[in-house]
């Protein structure tokens, strides 16, 4: 990161903040960098995030303990939240709510270029968060999700079809 101000400055330029590259398959990619927790915040996250033109940064997801916000910056895309889809564009913010499925949200990059935004986290922990897409659950807790993965006491990820009777097991 480059510095131009004291280290116990609250305040950083997005310009200076260094992006951490991310990929998955043909679909994701992202390059981000966290904001408020270099800066002190332990209950607000809020990373910057650049996606690629045509890509998707993460799953189509919802969270169950933590609401989200997110400030479009350049570029435009698609949002899609429940069962709508939404065209975005710079100077709009989205609020995604905890929620079930019908909160479960996405951001997608449009082809002409990338979509670049904050996005803004209650960081609530433990959080579960579900993916409607591909069926699965994830549970986190010690770091909520978007946190510090080396204070993360449990991190699951799981197949809906794989879970048990609530008694299955107990003696």
């Amino acid at each position: 990161m480059k510095q131009d101000k004291p280290a116990s400055c609250p305040v950083i330029h997005l310009d200076n903040l260094e992006l951490t590259p991310q990929t998955n398959g043909q679909n994701f990619a992202a390059a981000f960098a966290a904001i408020a927790a270099p800066l002190g915040a332990s209950k607000l996250g809020a990373r910057l995030v650049e996606v690629p033109a045509g890509k998707k940064a993460w799953p189509f997801h919802c969270h169950h303990a933590n609401d989200e916000m997110f400030v479009i910056l350049a570029g435009s895309g698609t949002l899609r939240f429940g069962d709508t889809r939404w065209p975005v564009r710079p100077g709009e913010v989205i609020v995604c709510p905890a929620g079930g499925p019908e909160t479960a949200h996405q951001l997608q990059a449009d082809d002409n270029g990338p979509l670049r935004y904050i996005a803004i986290s209650s960081m609530n922990e433990p959080d579960i968060l579900e993916y409607p897409d591909s069926g699965k659950v994830a549970l986190f807790a010690g770091a909520a999700p978007g946190g510090d993965k080396a204070k993360r006491r449990l991190s699951l990820n799981f197949a809906t079809r794989d879970a048990v009777d609530y008694w299955e097991g107990e003696v």
